[in-house]
């Protein structure tokens, strides 16, 4: 990586490893400078004119002064990392050395919360008053929220249910780490990982201020407990390790976006977007890191951002939450970030945020060194389904941010899988793999310093050490046969890249969806399933999720795994009111049947602040005389009667002068029709005007779009529809990509859909991609 104060003015510049002997000679000046008499510096000014003639003599009074100076300090570990770096740079030599049994215990003595402990800890950074996705982190049951402030923090902050710790507050806890630590960022989050286990931790949800945990619920997506009665005893599935050159996977494409790619990940394996020819499968148990897939706005880089980035559209990328979790194998590594990712006891030496390099590239540069150093002790890194969902609210971050990422990060995963270590403990291999990265120019001697502080404060608070395990990479890997080899197909879900302008060399297909996307993007398209959810949900979500702001689903039955609310059709206008509060600022509200397929290319001319419904398709509005009838038509006329009776002038007036006769009842299919945001308060009163009566869709949507909105003011846009009562023997010859809907249709089935997909790419071309 690229150090903040890496010097760069010298013409000719050494190489990493010489920056760091420079540094360390630097070093052992700086502590002789800074405790010497002043004859000392007399002495130095000679020496600097006669250096050839008295070297020994300024070797020896250099280590000496560093000698005293230490002892007199009492430093042990600085004292180990002298005398360490006083030696030739072997290879045996190259790591400090620090008495483990030597560490004097650090209690918490200063702060309100000397006795307070909990097993499971959210920590935050927190720069601004307490957000809405704060708040709703402190309410999650069972898990203690710490926020750890900065120079940035209000002074007043506070917010009810969390721990909060203050600049001044950390000061006073006593941890090595607090010396190393900017002001003014996040990285401070390290004393708050060092509290949390200090009060007894033992697993840390590393979260930001800007997530939202999907329902609420961390034990429902994540694997909290690995051992004992909550544990979930099984198999996961786990990338190949069969192809030995692969040292770095993208798992946005295991989880449905192919075109979209994690911070962190090197450029040069963006356009791996192939999905894997088989997985293999590992028990579960030490999946130590928890790296959870955000919703929203993902994890994602300056690269990403700027370029598919549409105007002042907020990003909401959806990832295929039915997708299984994911293991790495030793050998395989992904970018882990900071505000999405639950760590377990065992690798809480793993949450040392480094202090040498960019804010952005610290998280991501954590993750793949404590990945390395989690083969050590037989763990893993699992990759699960959307776990939160992030709002974009960022303005867009600097490119220089992440330079060091982009340009070395590549360098870095080759330079980790290669990297071994004969130590036998583990927190002496982290000693030994960070001085190794400093002299690699990954990161500063700062961070040499930091990782002894670190892994000192840990022992202080009581953490012991994990045990070493057997490391499988120098083992000869076993063939992979094909009863190990499990698969899975992810799906292709719409890409944000294909709804980004891009001036002078977007092609003629990305141009449509783009105006599809912007004309409908904030349209909410509510959709009843007659058919099996089970089979289809996910189907018509990736199908109109393209274009539409949202996509609602409902059925007869209820689905929470693929969120499908429960509705009766004959009664649906009774439930649309809740939708409608629950997407108050969506510009209007496009309901549809299953049987009835959408061809929203044809939808641009329509009036999106007019009604929208098939009065003008003949056989799907219909009139009848009731006159005297007393079945089905004659009770649901009087029912109707009742409700014009009671409806106010404005109403009444329009749905008389529609409908001409009170002996007269209009039967509307109602498979299709919009409703634009300015008629919804008038929808919801007519509603309320029907109150317990009994009366049927069919029956109460024409009734309510001829009371709101004379029907010569409805858009016509789909008085050209293919609407027949019954289904010919063959659908595709029913279909038309000319008209905006055809009714009837069926889909029951993944087959079914695939098969729709394909007729319906004649007007859309890009949904050959979803098949």
């Amino acid at each position: 990586m690229l150090v903040q104060d890496r010097v760069t003015t010298n013409p000719n510049p050494k190489s990493p490893k010489s920056k760091i002997r420079a540094a360390i000679n630097n070093h052992h000046h700086d502590l002789h400078h800074r405790f010497s008499e002043s004859k000392s510096l007399d002495f130095y000014t000679w020496v600097s004119e006669n250096f050839y003639k008295i070297i020994t003599i300024t070797v020896l009074i250099a280590t000496v002064a560093a000698i005293v100076f230490l002892w007199s300090t009492g430093d042990t570990a600085a004292l180990s990392y002298i005398q360490s770096k006083a030696q030739p740079l072997d290879k045996t030599h190259h790591s400090p050395h620090i008495n483990w049994n030597n560490i004097p215990s650090i209690t918490d003595k200063s702060s309100p919360y000397t006795n307070f402990r909990s097993e499971k800890w959210i920590v935050v950074s927190v720069s601004h008053y307490p957000s809405d996705s704060l708040k709703k982190l402190v309410r999650i049951k069972g898990w203690q929220l710490l926020a750890i402030g900065n120079s940035r923090t209000p002074n007043d902050w506070s917010l009810k249910g969390a721990i909060y710790l203050s600049l001044e507050q950390q000061a006073t806890l006593g941890f090595r780490v607090s010396g190393y630590l900017p002001f003014d960022s996040y990285l401070r989050k390290s004393v708050g990982y060092l509290f949390a286990i200090q009060h007894g931790a033992k697993k840390i949800f590393d979260a930001d201020d800007r997530g939202e945990v999907i329902d609420g619920d961390l034990g429902k997506h994540f694997d909290v407990e690995l051992i004992g009665e909550g544990a979930r005893q099984e198999t996961i599935l786990q990338y190949s390790h069969d192809n030995e050159n692969r040292s770095v996977v993208n798992p946005y494409v295991h989880f449905g976006q192919r075109t979209v790619w994690p911070r962190g990940l090197p450029l040069e394996n963006v356009g791996e977007i192939g999905h894997e020819e088989f997985y293999t499968e590992v028990f579960g148990g030490k999946q130590f890191i928890q790296q959870g897939i955000s919703n929203g706005l993902p994890d994602v880089d300056s690269v990403f951002y700027h370029t598919r980035k549409t105007g002042l559209e907020a990003f909401d990328i959806r990832f295929d939450e039915r997708a299984p979790k994911v293991a790495l194998p030793q050998g395989v590594m992904i970018p882990v970030n900071s505000f999405n990712t639950i760590y377990h006891s065992s690798a809480f030496w793993g949450l040392m945020l480094p202090v040498s390099v960019s804010t952005m590239a610290s998280d991501v540069l954590r993750g793949y060194w404590g990945q390395r150093l989690l083969w050590e002790i037989g763990g893993y890194v699992v990759v699960y389904p959307p776990t939160v969902h992030r709002y974009d609210t960022v303005g867009g971050y600097p490119f220089s941010e992440e330079r060091d990422l982009h340009v070395h990060v590549g360098r870095l995963i080759k330079f980790l899988v290669a990297w071994r270590s004969s130590k036998h403990e583990l927190f002496e291999k982290i000693l030994e793999l960070s001085f190794a990265m400093a002299e690699e120019g990954f990161w500063s001697e700062q961070d040499v310093k930091f990782t002894a502080a670190w892994l000192q404060d840990l022992l202080a608070v009581g953490y012991q050490q994990p045990r070493l395990m057997s490391f499988e990479l120098d083992r000869p890997r076993a063939s992979i046969g094909q009863g190990d080899r499990k698969e899975f197909v992810p799906w292709k879900l719409p890409s944000v890249h294909l709804g980004v302008e891009e001036t002078g060399t977007v092609n003629y297909e990305i141009g449509n969806l783009i105006r599809w996307r912007k004309n409908f993007g904030n349209v909410v398209l509510i959709m009843f399933c007659n058919g099996p959810v089970e089979r289809t949900a996910l189907e018509w979500r990736l199908l109109y999720g393209r274009i539409f702001k949202t996509v609602i689903i409902l059925s007869s039955q209820k689905n929470e795994d693929l969120a499908v609310e429960a509705g009766n059709l004959n009664r649906m206008y009774k439930h649309l009111p809740k939708i409608f509060d629950r997407y108050s600022s969506a510009e209007g509200f496009l309901f549809l049947q299953d049987d009835t397929i959408l061809n929203y290319w044809n939808l641009l001319q329509a009036d999106k602040t007019k009604l929208w419904i098939t009065d003008k398709v003949s056989k799907s509005w219909t009139t009848v005389s009731t006159d005297g009838n007393t079945d089905w038509y004659g009770k649901q006329a009087e029912m109707v009667r009742k409700v014009v009776g009671s409806m106010p002038v404005h109403f009444q007036v329009n749905y008389k002068e529609a409908m001409k006769s009170d002996q007269s009842l209009v039967i509307g299919s109602s498979e299709i029709f919009y409703l634009p945001q300015h008629l919804v308060t008038d929808f919801v009163d007519l509603v309320g005007l029907v109150g317990d009566l009994d009366i049927h869709q069919k029956v109460a949507i024409p009734m309510f779009f001829m009371s709101m909105d004379s029907p010569q003011n409805f858009d016509s846009v789909l008085s050209t529809m293919v609407y027949k009562p019954k289904p010919p023997p063959a659908n595709s010859t029913l279909y038309s990509a000319q008209v905006p809907a055809v009714h009837p249709w069926n889909v029951s089935s993944e087959q079914d859909f695939i098969k729709l997909t394909r007729i319906m790419a004649e007007g859309d071309p890009l949904l050959m991609e979803l098949v």
